[in-house]
């Protein structure tokens, strides 16, 4: 795939990102962290605080990194943003108005890969780019897309009802989108996007298979 720039300008778009939202970035992998707490602990408010900050991260993300950023060197960047702002607005629908999302963890395969999803979100995916060359500010950090599509798919795993097909699909769409890019630019812990897609997609049509709570919305 051929993409409309290079390496370079691509991990500068993340040195200009990084440069100039400092310390947001502390402040957003804070807020990954507090997700995880609330879902393992899961109080009265627990899926409606998380699905508050899913769609924060997806409009951090479209707003900022896809309109500010990243369009600076990609026109589709326009066209990626808008569909992330959708998706934030989607988990405002579904987990804010109409509380139709409750995350929780359980012991079962959805459990477990939710947890590798969001421990490779949280902690292998800094490691692997650290070791492959890539230091601050130069390098992709939690609440810019790939890593929080991981973590967002991680997340729909721990979902206590089946998840609609419009709720996951951007975040599987990224999957797809963000693993060419990052095939075609080298950039390796991306690639654990095409295996949290592939995950979450096999996991997703498996439950919708077996007698798990449907909800409609």
């Amino acid at each position: 795939m051929k993409l409309p720039f290079t390496t370079d300008q691509f991990l500068d778009v993340f040195a200009r990102y990084n440069v100039a939202v400092w310390p947001a970035q502390l402040f957003v992998y804070l807020l990954g962290v507090l997700c995880i707490i609330l879902a393992l602990r899961r109080s009265t408010y627990s899926s409606l605080i998380i699905s508050l900050i899913l769609s924060v991260f997806w409009l951090w993300m479209g707003v900022v990194y896809h309109f500010l950023f990243f369009s600076k060197i990609n026109q589709a960047a326009w066209m990626f943003g808008s569909l992330f702002i959708l998706q934030s607005l989607i988990f405002i629908y579904v987990g804010v108005i109409r509380h139709n999302l409750s995350f929780h963890f359980r012991r079962d395969a959805f459990g477990i890969g939710g947890a590798v999803l969001l421990t490779y979100a949280l902690i292998i995916y800094p490691t692997l780019g650290y070791l492959h060359g890539r230091e601050y500010p130069a390098a992709p950090t939690f609440g810019l897309p790939c890593p929080t599509t991981i973590f967002t798919l991680g997340f729909l795993l721990w979902a206590k009802a089946k998840v609609r097909l419009y709720v996951v699909i951007v975040p599987l769409f990224w999957s797809v989108v963000g693993f060419f890019a990052a095939f075609s630019l080298t950039i390796m812990e991306d690639y654990g996007l095409l295996g949290a897609g592939l995950v979450a997609s096999t996991l997703f049509i498996l439950g919708s298979k077996r007698a798990r709570l449907p909800y409609s919305c």
